[in-house]
C-alpha cells in the first residue's frame, strides 16, 4: 500500500508540473528593445506598428551595440522604417548613445 501511495504521489506531481505553465525567460535585449521603442516613439513624434530585434554586436570589452528595426507611422499618416542602434556598457547598463536611421 505504502508502495502505491508513493507511485500515486509521484503521478500527481508529475500532472501537476506539466499542467504548469512555463514561464518564459526576458530575452536579454527587452530592456533595450523598450527604449528603443519609447525613444523612437518620441523622436518621431509617431506610433511604433512593428518592432524587429534584429542583433547584438561586441565593438569593445566596455561597449554593446543593440540593433531594432521598427515600422512607424506618424501623426500624418506616413509609414516607414527605422533602424535604431543603442550603444551601452554592458557592465552598468550606462546609454552610450541612440542612433536613428530611417529606412523605406
Amino acid at each position: 500500500m505504502v508502495r502505491l501511495t508513493g507511485t500515486m504521489l509521484a503521478s500527481i506531481a508529475l500532472l501537476f508540473s506539466l499542467l504548469t505553465p512555463v514561464s518564459a525567460a526576458v530575452p536579454e535585449y527587452a530592456k533595450w528593445g523598450t527604449i528603443a521603442v519609447k525613444e523612437t516613439q518620441r523622436h518621431y513624434q509617431a506610433d511604433i506598428i512593428d518592432y524587429l530585434h534584429v542583433g547584438r554586436s561586441y565593438l569593445a570589452s566596455d561597449k554593446v551595440e543593440e540593433k531594432f528595426k521598427l515600422w512607424i507611422r506618424t501623426k500624418d499618416g506616413n509609414e516607414f522604417g527605422v533602424n535604431v542602434y543603442i550603444q551601452f556598457n554592458p557592465a552598468n547598463d550606462t546609454t552610450y548613445a541612440i542612433r536613428y536611421e530611417k529606412i523605406g
